[in-house]
């Protein structure tokens, strides 16, 4: 199979990305060093890959089937081998998946073949379900999908004309590959979707992660704190609910000012503290990554652990 350049996929992301602001920059730069950082501690392979959770949408059928993509990354400028073998998916990932499918979550890793390489890129997807106890196999993708309403009408996803020249090249692969098994999912059928920066498996619970960077704020109300928006909120409220043996983290990136965004140190919060001790009224924040405004919950600095090795031992 011929390989993808790195212009290829940054044509793709012009078209398939409605906006890209220096906000969403900042989140991708967070991911990258969170990674970085974990990796240094040690605790690099206890966190999956990113992907997008799913849900069904339609009255009466809103949020009632929910399922997890976590896509294998397609790397430019590589010839994968035209008969080249499905991926094992990894022991963590499947770990992780076992997690979800107990309270419900479909989990699936994708896979592809490379079909066409033009201006407009389209692997054929595959997947194959995780954390079932027998051994599952490769199908096409969406081949036995339930519960998730078909799209009737053609929609054209790849209709922008982004400027995507802030994406730093160690994203482009992975940024390029979740976009398209997004507009892969959505082209098929109406869901709601939203992406998943990773899962860490912890000592002892299994954890959803939100990335954000962010500088310390300050209320005469609450003091020192960091903010996060209604939508990630609400969705690692959802993790919440789901109960069993899924958890979730608030990560943040601390930085000295928005200009230079220097490290000052890495945090984290529980839901279950993080629910706890935020702010019940909502303040407006700035712009968020698809450009509009944004409203924020306030959470206490003094709530927040110290990243390092010893605290996640402990989770």
């Amino acid at each position: 199979m011929p390989a993808i350049t790195i212009d290829q996929m940054k044509s793709y992301l012009s078209k398939s990305i409605s906006s890209f602001n220096r906000n969403k920059f900042n989140g991708i730069m967070a991911e990258i060093d969170f990674r970085n950082y974990i990796t240094q501690l040690r605790w690099g392979e206890r966190v999956s890959i990113g992907g997008w959770i799913v849900r069904s949408e339609g009255e009466g059928n809103f949020a009632h089937n929910t399922i997890a993509l976590f896509p294998e990354t397609i790397e430019y400028d590589y010839e994968y081998p035209a008969d080249r073998q499905m991926p094992n998916p990894s022991h963590g990932l499947h770990t992780i998946c076992s997690t979800f499918h107990q309270i419900g979550i479909k989990s699936y890793f994708c896979s592809f073949n490379l079909e066409e390489v033009d201006n407009i890129i389209s692997p054929a997807w595959s997947w194959i379900q995780l954390g079932l106890p027998t051994q599952q196999r490769y199908r096409p993708l969406f081949d036995g999908i339930e519960g998730v309403n078909f799209r009737e009408r053609v929609y054209n996803f790849l209709r922008h004309e982004t400027d995507v020249s802030l994406i730093p090249p160690e994203s482009i692969s992975e940024q390029y590959t979740k976009e398209n098994i997004r507009i892969a999912f959505q082209s098929k059928y109406f869901a709601e979707i939203s992406d998943v920066d990773g899962i860490l498996w912890g000592n002892q619970f299994t954890y959803p992660l939100e990335i954000k960077e962010k500088t310390v704020a300050n209320d005469r109300h609450v003091g020192k704190y960091f903010g996060i928006d209604i939508g990630p909120f609400v969705k690692l409220a959802f993790y919440a609910a789901k109960k069993g043996n899924l958890h979730s983290l608030f990560i943040v990136r601390e930085i000295d000012n928005i200009d230079d965004r220097r490290l000052v140190n890495w945090w984290f919060i529980t839901y279950d503290k993080l629910a706890q001790y935020a702010s019940w009224v909502s303040v407006g924040g700035g712009r968020n990554m698809q450009g509009g405004a944004s409203s924020v919950v306030k959470i206490p600095f003094s709530e927040f652990t110290l990243l390092n090795r010893e605290n996640l031992e402990r989770l």
